[in-house]
């Protein structure tokens, strides 16, 4: 066997011992900067070189952001646009009239097509910026000069889960990351003790969207990406509490070993991503023992503040205790938060196709004071200006009745959405509809376009942020996308 090769000391060159007396006052910063890496304070901002013990691990974007997190408010279903943000007089003009070349093939029932139907909802204008709202949205309406408005949104289906996934990944077809994902894996978390990405679906048993998780997902992207879904009933997170059994020092060194087994193997395994994931989710739901209780104990919070947001109000308290929890989050340093207003089945959530006016007043029942005190809670606490707020469906709806009753049928060509704080002018409207909200016809956004001024907003260039997947650079924009700029402040 060959030997060992066998080194003499230079004696140009200083001696072990002469090394760590000269370097010794130099550990405490050693010590320093990797505390501050694992807070996210110093770290790399490239995500590929990010530390491979915390893939979770604040990092900076490209560029100065406006927000540090984002706080998604999805109107499951599909919010009708011309009875809430989007108001058109000219509806009423030619009610029970034919829409003269209309493509039946539009909508999802082809064969329940109407005539143009008038909102059945009052509407009038606010604030300085005189927005129009309808009066289905009375709390919500006193913030408009917070908020911009984008009336030319469009999407490429009118189905509801393919529609779900291309506003949730940019991509009609289940399998890609969410753009919660996508965030925490440019941006990581401010939070150690909590996950990067909480998902809260509807809670009165109505379930999921349609798609179910794979709204949430991280697709190719780490599995410690995706979203947290919180428990509609009983404990929000499962196994959260520590084994009677077992106490806080032993499950501290059964979590030491495994970490240690499994990063033996890591090493053996090329620093496998999906292994680096695993472990951090063993730690990171060590930590949140601790944490998570106190950030959704709404209970601590003032009554002043849980009435404002309607906690004692049946009809809209389920909604409401999200978004109290949703502001704790963000507070506590969680970069994402989506919450799901409507379950899985048509006339359980925004999707109106027989009765448009019960439909949107119960949802809108459901959501409006929460949303409403959401928005003053943040602006009060100085929050709003780090927190992006984004309201929208996966489509809008038709300007026309869907036969057999007073419903509205799908729209992929036209739906509103509204952002708030984290860098956006307040009480401007960008874009339009036509005359009767059918089509977007002025400046169109995509969905693309929506996603690259989210992560704009965060800091982040949406086309460097890249994942290498099946030999070809992925991107949440895919290859389109443009920001809105006119909405930015």
């Amino acid at each position: 066997m060959p030997r060992e090769p066998h080194f003499v000391a230079d004696p140009r060159q200083p001696s072990r011992r002469d090394f760590l007396t000269r370097t010794g006052s130099g550990f405490g910063m050693m010590a320093l900067a990797c505390l501050l890496e694992q807070d996210g304070v110093r770290a790399d901002p490239r995500p590929e070189n990010r530390p491979a013990g915390n893939p979770l691990a604040a990092k900076p974007g490209s560029f100065p952001a406006k927000a540090k997190s984002v706080i998604w408010l999805f109107m499951n279903g599909g919010q009708s646009q011309v009875d809430t943000w989007d108001y058109k007089p000219d509806l009423a003009k030619h009610d029970n009239q034919e829409l003269k070349g209309f493509d039946k093939d539009t909508g999802f029932f082809t064969d329940q097509v109407g005539p143009i139907m008038k909102s059945p909802f009052k509407f009038a204008q606010h604030g300085k910026s005189g927005s129009w709202a309808s009066d289905i949205f009375p709390n919500i309406a006193k913030h408009v000069d917070d908020m911009a408005f984008i009336h030319s949104c469009h999407t490429e289906t009118n189905n509801h889960s393919p529609a779900l996934f291309t506003i949730n990944s940019g991509m009609s077809r289940m399998g890609f990351p969410s753009v919660g994902a996508w965030v925490t894996y440019g941006l990581g978390s401010e939070s150690r003790n909590l996950p990067g990405f909480v998902v809260m679906y509807d809670t009165l048993g109505r379930g999921f969207p349609k798609g179910y998780a794979q709204n949430w997902s991280a697709g190719f992207l780490p599995g410690v990406f995706q979203g947290t879904a919180l428990n509609a009933q009983g404990a929000p997170i499962n196994n959260l509490e520590r084994p009677a059994v077992m106490t806080d020092a032993q499950q501290r060194r059964q979590l030491d070993l495994l970490a240690k087994l499994n990063r033996k193997h890591m090493t053996a395994s090329d620093n496998d991503p999906a292994l680096a994931a695993r472990i951090e989710s063993f730690e990171l739901a060590y930590r949140m023992q601790m944490a998570a209780p106190e950030a959704l104990a709404i209970e601590s919070e003032p009554a002043a503040i849980r009435t404002a947001y309607g906690l004692d109000d049946k009809r809209c308290a389920h909604f409401a205790k999200q978004c109290l929890m949703a502001r704790r989050m963000v507070e506590r340093g969680v970069r994402f938060v989506q919450i799901y207003s409507g379950g899985e089945e048509n006339e359980r959530s925004w999707d109106g196709h027989t009765n448009i006016e019960s439909n949107h007043r119960q949802f809108a029942g459901e959501t409006d004071q929460p949303i409403g005190a959401l928005l003053a809670d943040l602006k009060q606490r100085g929050l709003l200006e780090s927190t992006l707020v984004v309201c929208c469906g996966e489509f809008g709806r038709l300007p026309l009745v869907q036969k057999g009753g007073t419903g509205r049928d799908h729209n992929p060509h036209a739906f509103t959405t509204w952002m708030a704080g984290g860098g956006v002018k307040g009480g401007v409207h960008h874009g339009a509809t036509d005359e009767i909200g059918h089509k977007a016809v002025v400046d169109r956004v995509s969905v693309n376009d929506l996603h690259a001024t989210i992560l704009h907003l965060l800091g982040v260039d949406h086309l460097k942020l890249t994942y290498r997947f099946n030999s070809r650079n992925f991107r949440l924009t895919d290859v389109a996308g443009e920001v809105v700029r006119p909405i930015l402040a």
